[in-house]
């Protein structure tokens, strides 16, 4: 399915009918939309499906419609509170994947325009609390493509800046390369009618409430996420893929990253980076076949700080000792933040 997760099929999606799936969430991982990165995360895939479970559940319970159908343990299909041991498999309904067609190097969405139900929506919703350094939004700034009034600010704000409001953010799902876009662009990309363009943002308000709230408890700050959606048969928004993971989202304590893209930070700083920028500038489908460099693999005790760091936050978040003791989440991030140039 991709470079982090494996889908099995047991029934195929038809037509208005959703099929059923199984995500195997492996210790693989991905940056900057290259695909498997040379390194496994022990325990990554695991901490990441029992992290989604916890927060597809809390959605349920306040009326939000998800394909999360339950976890597997031993061949059965289980609650979240009815297992035993971590799962690394995530039971789902399956929605059809209808991709745009790619004309002379640009995509064409027409194909999403007499679709009634059963599909995933071809978009990427991401709420922003605050601006993080790291974050696109600096470079959009400096393009133009954005304004610092499009933010809710007068002049540009600086990394780390709170944002008055959340905003929220559109960007592709099945390009080779995500792009930002309008919600004008998505509505008529997607075939999006009005209200169901007002209940997307609500679903992604109560989506960043509810995560915003759970992290506190960590003493996390969420600065930003994404979810993705989709329609069932009978065209009722639901919630899909994964929800409120460190690779979903990212927070932060004391100023450090506590997501993903501590592992981007590490990454800017190869000249394998380097090459993959140039080349998304010069070609944004076929980019990745202009780069000659491989990524280097991480450092083996920042790799065993990750591993940790998404163990840690799995069992605090869900209050059950999944993984054996462990140190305290906020000893790993200390550790982690001396390891940091940027901290």
């Amino acid at each position: 399915m991709g470079s982090v997760k494996d889908l099995e099929i047991l029934e195929s999606p038809k037509g208005l009918n959703p099929g059923r799936g199984r995500f195997h969430f492996s210790d693989r991982y991905s940056v900057f939309d290259w695909g498997e990165m040379p390194d496994h995360i022990p325990s990554k895939g695991a901490s990441l499906c029992l992290t989604s479970a916890y927060f597809f559940e809390l959605l349920e319970g306040r009326g939000i419609k998800t394909h999360y159908i339950g976890l597997v343990e031993g061949g059965k299909v289980k609650r979240l509170d009815e297992l035993r041991s971590p799962s690394s498999v995530m039971e789902v309904e399956l929605l059809r994947v209808i991709r745009p067609e790619v004309r002379e190097g640009k995509y064409n969405y027409g194909v999403f325009k007499d679709q009634e139900g059963n599909f995933l929506i071809p978009l990427e919703i991401i709420y922003r609390n605050s601006l993080p350094p790291g974050t696109s939004v600096f470079r959009r700034l400096k393009e133009g493509s954005l304004s610092p009034q499009d933010l809710g600010f007068d002049s540009v704000p600086g990394p780390g800046t709170r944002l008055p409001q959340p905003f929220f953010d559109l960007s592709t799902k099945l390009e080779e390369t995500d792009r930002y876009i309008s919600w004008e662009e998505a509505a008529e990309m997607a075939g999006l009618k009005a209200e169901e363009l007002d209940r997307i943002r609500e679903i992604v308000s109560e989506v960043n409430e509810l995560i915003t709230d759970e992290v506190s408890k960590l003493g996390l700050q969420n600065e930003d996420g994404k979810i993705e959606l989709g329609f069932d048969g009978e065209r009722r928004l639901m919630v899909v893929d994964a929800v409120g993971t460190l690779d979903e989202c990212r927070f932060s304590w004391q100023g450090t990253s506590v997501s993903k893209e501590l592992a981007r930070i590490y990454y800017r700083s190869t000249p394998w980076y380097g090459e993959v920028e140039e080349a998304k500038r010069r070609d944004r489908v076929h980019w990745r076949e202009m780069v000659k460099a491989d990524p280097p693999p991480l450092p083996p005790r920042f790799k065993e700080l990750l591993s940790l760091l998404y163990r840690c936050f799995a069992q605090e978040l869900t209050g059950r000792e999944w993984f054996g003791p462990l140190p305290p989440l906020r000893s790993v991030l200390e550790e982690i933040k001396g390891l940091l140039p940027q901290a």
